[in-house]
């Protein structure tokens, strides 16, 4: 086919306004495809977090000390020297530490007084209850989710459960976990106890410093605790909820 030179500017004018269609088309179905996507890794992320405020709920009905808990996680991931990236993640995750709890009977989930031998077996099945719920998933989150689940129980001495892991074998995730979880649930009100005072907390968090927790971790946390104060109370004033945690919501550093 001959083409004169106007008949050939032309023609390149029609062909390059098609590929830019086509371009154009790929872009917006991508997007929208990326979209849906995120809306369904919401969706699952929602439906487990409101599984972890059921099994916080008789203790906590208001789901803030599990928001809570996913701050304190990811600021102390980031006074740690831990990418960004993981102390978002961590921020997500961490709320569902206890998720396994959903299968731990109400008459030893909120026993008032101390448990008995056969209570306390039954009670330290949460935790692979918990990653056996969230560690079907491929997705980043959750498989960072049952990590925690499972060992946040763990003690750096290795006298912790389910599977006495000792030092840095228990995973870094489960070990800030740990001591943001203990800080913050020390300082409510619990159906067995009254809350601690902030200083009695901290006092107890140092205690257990080498035998329960990593010592950097607790280190970590009473260098910077009157910052880590200070967000716990504006989470808590704010009554921060799920949409902050999975969508970033508030800086917090």
């Amino acid at each position: 086919m001959n083409l004169t030179a106007p008949e050939a500017t032309q023609f390149d004018q029609a062909a390059a306004d098609q590929m830019e269609k086509i371009i154009s088309d790929l872009g917006r179905m991508y997007h929208e495809r990326n979209e849906a996507l995120q809306e369904v890794a919401r969706a699952h992320h929602e439906a487990l977090f409101l599984l972890a405020m059921a099994a916080e709920y008789k203790d906590d009905d208001t789901g803030v000390h599990i928001v809570r808990i996913g701050f304190l996680a990811e600021a102390l991931a980031s006074f740690l020297g831990q990418p960004k990236a993981y102390a978002r993640l961590l921020r997500k995750a961490a709320p569902m530490h206890d998720i396994g709890k959903i299968g731990i009977p109400d008459n030893v989930l909120k026993k008032p007084g101390p448990l008995t031998p056969e209570e306390r077996l039954i009670m330290n099945q949460h935790p692979a209850i918990g990653a056996d719920i969230l560690g079907k998933s491929r997705i980043a989150l959750f498989r960072m989710a049952a990590e925690i689940a499972l060992t946040h129980h763990e003690r750096w001495d290795g006298q912790g459960y389910p599977h006495q892991l000792a030092g840095q074998a228990i995973p870094l995730s489960g070990r800030i976990v740990a001591v943001a979880d203990f800080y913050d649930a020390l300082t409510m009100d619990r159906v067995y106890r009254p809350a601690f005072s902030q200083e009695k907390a901290l006092a107890m968090l140092q205690a257990e410093r080498g035998k329960a927790f990593d010592p950097a971790v607790v280190d970590c946390f009473m260098q910077h605790s009157a910052d880590l104060l200070a967000l716990r109370e504006r989470v808590t004033a704010q009554r921060t909820t799920f949409a902050d945690l999975e969508l970033g919501g508030q800086e917090v550093l």
